[in-house]
């Protein structure tokens, strides 16, 4: 391509900008008086224009003439949002003029940089505008409490996270604050966005929604909370048992995709098994849905925001115990020892001693011992969810959990074995 070629690209991809820009902005104030908006479509493609043209004499002018433009552009913007609100647009935002002023630097960047980069801003900065509907009408039904949480993970996330040590301390090096943290980070992260899920969902999906996204939170939480829903009202029984299943069904997906991001090499080994144990459970909940038809319409959910600070707090300091836990045992009583520590720890939650072992695979653990250890914990939780149910929810909820989880339990770990021998 020839470098006027080149040139002509970039202005078209500068003007092309400024029209998406512009026609979202026209489409929204379509009904305004002619002469009170602030720009319009051919203002937009202009100032988009407008941008990549002065980019093109940065070269020969100097940077400054850039930033002088914008200064200007942004003095005549200002100008006219001054006028419409002394001419009683008092409702007039500076949406608009922020646009205006982001559209002309696009264009220059279109120009001046990546025309890919610029492109992609272009359609992010338009979807936005075009969705402020949407964002207020979410924004205004967000609890403080939820705003909370989020700036919390972002605290643990983007505040904490990079500044810890990534290096080993304690007995056998086995304390990596850095690795330690982002398992926490990664499990708070699933469960803030399982907890949107099903609140967004609502009670109106009824069971099915909020097992499969209750699951992304705690599968044992919602097999506790639907059994004791189940022993207080027993026409309920089929839906909540599709319910716990689904919830059920999804942890192993969910199991799946925690160690693919902490070591990818696990992948391979545990999707077969992984894939078993879900199938069993999915399929016993969707056996269950297809053949009852009254599905309850009360509320189903009483799940707690999961970004709590102790909580997040409280997984981590299990974690660092069972990671060293791990190594003493890896020490002591070689691979037999770190299945008897997945076997205990599944028993009240597979999150910690998967993340563990995740991270032990690396250098500590053989690749079949870690695979092993992941479905032995995995296979442990669903036995202890079909005994909660029995225990909790009684038989007519029970037996229909108890079965399946049972026989996933041991396919799963059958398949394991087999897989990693």
């Amino acid at each position: 391509m020839s470098e006027v070629q080149e040139i002509l690209s970039a202005l078209g991809v500068a003007l092309a900008i400024g029209l998406l820009v512009g026609v979202e902005r026209g489409w929204q104030e379509r009904e305004a008086v002619e002469g009170t908006r602030i720009a319009g479509v051919r203002t937009y493609g202009l100032l988009g224009l407008l941008g990549g043209v002065i980019a093109l004499t940065v070269d020969e002018l100097g940077p400054l003439l850039l930033a002088v433009s914008f200064i200007a552009l942004a003095g005549v913007l200002a100008g006219v949002y001054v006028i419409n609100l002394q001419r009683g647009r008092a409702d007039i935002g500076i949406t608009s003029l922020v646009a205006g002023l982001l559209t002309f630097m696009l264009g220059a960047l279109a120009v001046l940089g990546d025309r890919l980069v610029a492109a992609a801003c272009a359609v992010v900065m338009t979807l936005l505008l075009d969705y402020k509907p949407v964002l207020h009408r979410w924004l205004s039904s967000l609890q403080a409490a939820e705003l909370r949480a989020g700036i919390k993970l972002l605290l643990i996330s983007v505040v904490l996270l990079p500044v810890l040590p990534d290096r080993g301390f304690g007995p056998w090096q086995a304390l990596n604050p850095y690795a330690i943290w982002w398992m926490v980070v990664l499990i708070a992260a699933i469960s803030f966005v399982g907890y949107f899920a099903v609140k967004i969902g609502g009670a109106r999906h009824g069971a099915a929604f909020t097992g499969i996204f209750g699951g992304l939170v705690s599968s044992t939480a919602l097999t506790l909370h639907f059994a004791r829903l189940a022993r207080a009202n027993p026409a309920f029984a089929p839906a909540l048992a599709t319910g716990i299943l689904l919830a059920c069904g999804t942890m192993y997906p969910r199991l799946l995709l925690l160690v693919t991001v902490l070591n990818i090499e696990m992948f391979q080994p545990l999707l077969l098994p992984a894939l078993v144990m879900a199938l069993i459970s999915y399929g016993t909940a969707l056996w269950y849905w297809w053949s009852q038809s009254d599905v309850p319409a009360d509320p189903l959910t009483s799940l707690k925001n999961p970004m709590e600070f102790v909580t997040a707090l409280s997984f981590g300091a299990l974690l660092a115990v069972i990671m060293v836990l791990g190594h003493a045992l890896q020490t002591w009583a070689g691979d037999a020892g770190v299945l008897v520590l997945a076997a205990v720890s599944g028993v009240a939650d597979v999150d910690a001693i998967t993340l563990s072992l995740a991270g032990m695979s690396h250098e500590v653990l053989a690749l079949p011992v870690v695979v092993r250890g992941v479905m032995v914990a995995a296979a442990v939780n669903s036995v202890a969810k079909a005994a909660l149910a029995l225990l909790v929810g009684g038989a007519p909820v029970g037996v229909r959990v108890a079965v399946p989880l049972l026989a996933s339990a041991g396919g799963g770990v059958l398949v394991a074995w087999w897989v990693s021998a």
